[in-house]
């Protein structure tokens, strides 16, 4: 795919264009701090760009704002101690060093056991979590899918889990597959299920527009308050790059 890439200033805010052969021009404001991107088609020019961040500098500057303020973990030390998040709740992490297969469980809603071994790094250990993390989305994931089909609509050809820094999931509309993020796992299950049916819908409807949301009205009348909760809590630490 041929792309171009330049930068603009739109009311003191810097814009990155990035030209390419699509359709239609699509402008998003991305984590950590509201990095302001524009993909536009290959001939649409300067002038034309900067009338639609004009258009929309009150949501831009909105979305700018609530990314300052959201709150943002500190990097894991992998320690004993720290505080780690499963299907919404706060758990103290317990590092018990051994040999043997690296395990994770959870104990009395209150602690979360890291099994590793004596040699393992925080990079190791922190790998062995993610992995765990994996493990309770993919077995969550497939009933929801399941549960949600016939009341869509829709069949789900495949479905993935991956680490995502600016989305909760993705669909590919033409493969019938949808991804999950792995950041999922933190968050509570009502909101693992939003993001599913978020997902699905697309399958009826592939752009945010009244007939998805009125879809998503039908079949979650609260979804709006799940994608709020989302959209409040603690970020994972990673290293943003744009």
């Amino acid at each position: 795919m041929t792309t171009k890439q330049t930068q603009i200033m739109v009311a003191d805010i810097p814009v990155e264009i990035v030209r390419k052969p699509i359709k239609h021009l699509h402008l998003g404001v991305y984590p950590p701090y509201g990095h302001v991107r524009v993909s536009v088609p290959l001939r649409v020019d300067d002038d034309a760009i900067r009338l639609a961040v004009i258009t929309r500098l009150r949501w831009i500057r909105q979305q700018q704002a609530q990314f300052v303020q959201q709150a943002r973990q500190d990097q894991r030390a992998m320690v004993s101690g720290e505080s780690h998040y499963v299907e919404g709740r706060r758990y103290r992490l317990s590092v018990v060093e051994q040999h043997g297969p690296p395990h994770v469980r959870r104990l009395n809603n209150q602690y979360l056991e890291l099994q590793v071994r004596p040699e393992h790094t925080r990079v190791q250990r922190e790998a062995v979590l993610q992995q765990w993390y994996r493990q309770q989305l993919r077995s969550q994931i497939p009933a929801l899918i399941a549960k949600w089909e016939p009341q869509i609509g829709v069949a789900v050809a495949a479905w993935g889990i991956k680490r995502m820094k600016t989305r909760w999931g993705t669909c590919n509309t033409a493969a019938r597959r949808i991804w999950l993020n792995l950041e999922l796992a933190k968050k509570p299950l009502p909101c693992l299920e939003y993001v599913v049916v978020h997902e699905m819908v697309h399958l009826l409807e592939r752009h945010h527009n009244t007939r998805f949301q009125a879809h998503l009205d039908r079949l979650l009348p609260h979804w709006r308050f799940y994608r709020a909760i989302l959209n409040q809590a603690p970020l994972a630490h990673e290293e943003w790059t744009v």
